[in-house]
Parts: structure tokens; C-alpha cells; sequence
């Protein structure tokens, strides 16, 4: 047997989040399943697993930054669903890279002659893309090139 797409994955969740009556869950994969549908149609065919990815981590940083909204303004209920919502998306993506990997890819980069943020970020992110957050990236590419420059 073939294995499952990730839209089939989320297909599956939703209609057994469905079943045991979890309107929450429902909800938010009915509505991460209409992002994947718009996808498909911005595309004119069937997403891949790394394209239905992307629109996963798209609806993870929307509700992070709903989070910090809802912290700064006090509303800690609303950012505790939204940190709940985070957590469901992150279980169907693939396991992230921790700092270390990244750090190693960074290192493999600026010694291969990449000397600058642009150049370092271009050499590594098409190797981490879909498993490792630019954000934190971003932080160790800037953090190892200073290092380098002070060696």
C-alpha cells in the first residue's frame, strides 16, 4: 500500500476529529484543509507534500503571531487555543532539525566560501527548507558569521 499524503493524513484526522464530536479540531482542520484547497487551485494541481507542508507552517506562524498579539493585549485564553491549535499542526509536519544541525549546515556553508548573510542564507535554506524555522536560522547564520570574522 501506498503511503498516505499529507492532505490524506489531515483528511483522516479531520473526519475522525468529526466522528468523536471535537468541534475545535474540526474546525481547524477544516480550515487548514481550505487553505491546502485554495493552494491547489493557486497552483492548478494536486499540492505536493512539501507544498501542503508550506501551507501547514503558513497557518503555524499566522497563529503564532495571534499569540503574541493575545499575550501583549492579555487575553490568555485566546492565545492558550491558539498555542493548542500550533501544537495539532505541528504533529502532522515532519520532526524539525535542532540548532546543532543547523549549526553544523551553517558552519559547512561559510566554509565553503560563503562569506555573507545572503550567500550563507541561500547555501543553506534550500537544505533545511520545510525542517527548520528561518527565524532560528536566521540567528545562527548571524551568530556563526560574527564568530568567524572574530577567528
Amino acid at each position: 500500500m501506498a503511503a498516505q499524503s499529507l492532505a490524506d493524513r489531515l483528511r483522516a484526522a479531520m473526519n475522525e476529529a468529526r466522528k468523536q464530536r471535537d468541534q475545535a479540531r474540526t474546525l481547524l482542520l477544516s480550515t487548514i484543509l481550505s487553505d491546502i484547497k485554495n493552494r491547489e487551485i493557486e497552483l492548478n494541481k494536486t499540492p505536493t507534500d512539501d507544498e501542503t507542508a508550506e501551507v501547514l507552517r503558513r497557518g503555524i506562524k499566522k497563529r503564532r503571531e495571534s499569540v503574541e498579539v493575545y499575550e501583549k493585549a492579555g487575553r490568555t485564553e485566546l492565545a492558550a487555543t491558539e498555542a493548542r491549535e500550533i501544537k495539532a499542526l505541528e504533529d502532522f509536519l515532519p520532526a524539525s532539525l535542532g540548532p546543532e544541525e543547523i549549526r553544523a549546515a551553517v558552519r559547512e556553508a561559510i566554509a565553503g566560501g560563503a562569506k555573507d548573510m545572503g550567500k550563507v542564507m541561500g547555501a543553506v535554506m534550500p537544505k533545511l527548507k520545510g525542517r527548520a524555522d528561518g527565524k532560528l536560522v536566521n540567528q545562527i547564520v548571524r551568530e556563526e558569521l560574527t564568530a568567524s570574522t572574530k577567528s
